[in-house]
């Protein structure tokens, strides 16, 4: 009796996004960065930069800080994730990924509540230095939870679906970021209070923490006896250094472009345009729903391309965008807000090329340091983000004389951190191009 072929064909999978397990992750992970970049991108500079009115009130309309205070309490926020984002990722190889995206959120929600109940003292530096310990605490709820996402779909996926299933996770990142402004925004101008974002991220952080206990199984992703062989603590990150020198090089500077205008970014279209937090919002949704509905082709088309190629190609479009934002600070006709939307295109869609096949890269070198490795990647693109968010608060803050003695105008200085992003990015772009290269066959 002849045995038909179609007994030795494997069942066919349903798309990455369609596995309820991958599906899972990727919700809680879209969650919990809307909660992040709410909490710390959207509401938080405007939230510190806001003047509190006379009397007391129990939950304080703003703190009064200037743009470089904003600086050092994001960088506080950064500077902690970056410490951390490696030991986390070592800890979520060891033990498993739930546990630490379980307690990361849970952490955020304590700071979050601490932060809206804090009196106003006046913007004395003890206020300041309790708000850099809140974010200093935030910092360390995302870096156990970001290594421990990316290890975990990782792990439920196979080797030649992983860099489509980095994109899918790459995407919640980038979108959570995008959704923020205009959720964070709204939430804002509706209730008439600047602390309204506050109270979304923690229901978001909340709603993160009990549907990874609810939700995420419990993975213990490799031995103990093999992970005995591994180092641990601040060896675990300098031999990641021996392991991907490039990618933690390639990280620190592109990433010390983004942290140029992170600080101010929400603080920009409000002095220059006279925007309010919702039509901030609105103006970077279109870009937000254009990286969604491309994620997936790009991530198809780095595929095709090859790795390398996709950062190459992905890193260049980052920098061609951000160099078309940047133009503002010397041509004035170019200050436009719908520039922004315009160089916000070719920048997402860089980015959702770029860095899924990034990470898939560096997922694939050692599996047993998988999350270990990812998480000195992620370290060093907060190393870079802490290096250029005061300088791009600080520009921000004292090139607006400059631009008027120039001629300029104040807006040279409202868009001189976005000249420090296009530099950076170039140059990462020109640096991916000369140390990584195709493998010779």
């Amino acid at each position: 009796m002849a045995i038909s072929e179609t007994v030795f064909e494997s069942p066919k999978l349903p798309p990455v996004y369609r596995r309820p397990q991958v599906l899972r992750l990727l919700i809680l992970a879209l969650l919990a960065e809307i909660g992040y970049a709410v909490l710390n991108i959207s509401t938080m500079p405007i939230y510190l930069a806001a003047v509190p009115p006379e009397g007391t009130h129990l939950i304080p309309n703003g703190r009064g800080f200037g743009p470089s205070v904003i600086g050092l309490v994001l960088v506080a926020f950064l500077l902690a994730e970056a410490v951390f984002k490696s030991p986390m990722g070592h800890l979520a190889d060891k033990f498993g990924p739930k546990t630490l995206m379980m307690v990361g959120p849970a952490i955020s929600l304590f700071t979050t509540i601490v932060t809206l109940l804090l009196p106003n003292l006046g913007a004395t530096p003890f206020e300041v230095l309790i708000f850099v310990l809140l974010r200093a605490l935030d910092g360390i709820g995302a870096a156990m939870l970001w290594p421990a996402a990316f290890s975990a779909i990782n792990e439920v996926v196979p080797d030649d679906e992983r860099q489509q299933a980095m994109s899918w996770m790459n995407l919640c990142y980038m979108l959570g970021i995008a959704l923020a402004f205009p959720l964070g925004g709204i939430a804002n101008d509706l209730s008439g209070v600047k602390w309204a974002g506050l109270v979304l991220a923690g229901v978001l952080f909340l709603s993160v923490s009990l549907g990874v206990w609810k939700f995420i199984p419990r993975l213990k992703i490799h031995d103990h006896n093999a992970l005995d062989q591994v180092d641990h603590g601040i060896q675990d990150f300098f031999r990641s250094i021996k392991q991907i020198p490039t990618y933690l090089l390639l990280s620190v500077v592109t990433f010390a472009g983004v942290g140029f205008p992170m600080a101010i970014f929400k603080l920009f279209p409000v002095d220059q345009f006279g925007y309010s937090e919702t039509q901030i919002g609105l103006l970077i949704l279109p870009a937000a729903l254009i990286m969604a509905a491309a994620s997936v082709p790009m991530s198809r088309f780095g595929e095709r391309i090859g790795r390398i190629r996709a950062v190459h190609f992905g890193m260049g479009l980052c920098a061609a965008g951000m160099i078309v934002i940047a133009s503002g600070a010397i041509i004035p006709i170019l200050r436009q807000p719908w520039l922004l939307a315009v160089g916000g295109i070719p920048l997402g869609v860089g980015f959702l090329m770029a860095i899924p096949a990034w990470m898939a890269n560096v997922s694939d070198i050692d599996p047993l340091r998988r999350g270990t490795n990812i998480g000195a990647v992620m370290t060093a693109q907060g190393l870079g983000a802490i290096i250029g968010a005061p300088i791009g608060a600080a520009m921000y803050e004292k090139l607006v004389p400059v631009g008027v003695q120039l001629g300029l105008g104040e807006s040279f200085g409202r868009y001189s951190p976005f000249v420090g992003c296009a530099a950076c990015l170039t140059f990462g772009w020109l640096l991916s191009l000369h140390i990584l290269k195709e493998p010779k066959l």
